[in-house]
């Protein structure tokens, strides 16, 4: 028998990133466990209208989604603990730019993407920054035939009901390939 949860989200975990921005002249990273994917190109961050960055992305049209892996919790985690507005949070990290300019990423963290603001949606309580992909770097320590290894990056998710971080497990079946013994068992 099933529970009724009211209208909880049911989606976590979800991955954390940090999100780049340049606010008033100042490099800020924020925290950031809402990001989705719009298509194979284009990427979106849901933010707290409270959250400083938010003035950036709009500013400048550009942002970055920097994916830490387990190793920087602690940094991650603080970067949602305190505001850019009061702290220089560009210290915490090495930054680093790539075509844009505008968008800072951060050199520690195996996987960052620039993004080109293509879209703002304006619900009541966020904004949701849907941007383009314009550039994706990866240390090549966490690549395995030229493609992105979740089991090297071990990327850190966010899991809201409990406010926990937990780490990724082990694969479990080969995507478009397991459901072919349900197709011919069904014929």
């Amino acid at each position: 028998m099933k529970k009724e949860l009211k209208n909880t989200n049911g989606l976590y975990p979800s991955l954390t990133t940090l999100v780049g921005t340049v606010v008033e002249g100042k490099v800020n990273f924020l925290t950031i466990a809402h990001v989705g994917i719009m298509d194979m190109k284009q990427i979106s961050v849901s933010l707290n209208k409270s959250h400083y960055s938010n003035a950036g992305i709009r500013q400048n049209k550009t942002f970055s989604v920097n994916i830490p892996c387990v190793d920087q919790v602690c940094k991650t985690d603080y970067c949602g603990l305190v505001s850019g507005k009061s702290v220089e949070k560009a210290s915490v990290f090495s930054v680093f730019y790539g075509t844009l300019k505008t968008a800072p990423m951060i050199q520690e963290c195996p996987v960052t993407m620039e993004c080109r603001l293509v879209k703002t949606i304006d619900f009541p309580s966020h904004d949701v920054f849907i941007g383009e992909i314009a550039g994706t770097y990866c240390d090549e320590a966490i690549l395995t035939d030229g493609k992105i290894d979740a089991g090297k990056l071990h990327p850190l998710l966010f899991v809201m009901h409990d406010t926990s971080y937990w780490t990724l497990g082990e694969p479990y079946a080969k995507a478009w390939d397991i459901g072919k013994r349900e197709r011919k068992h069904r014929g």
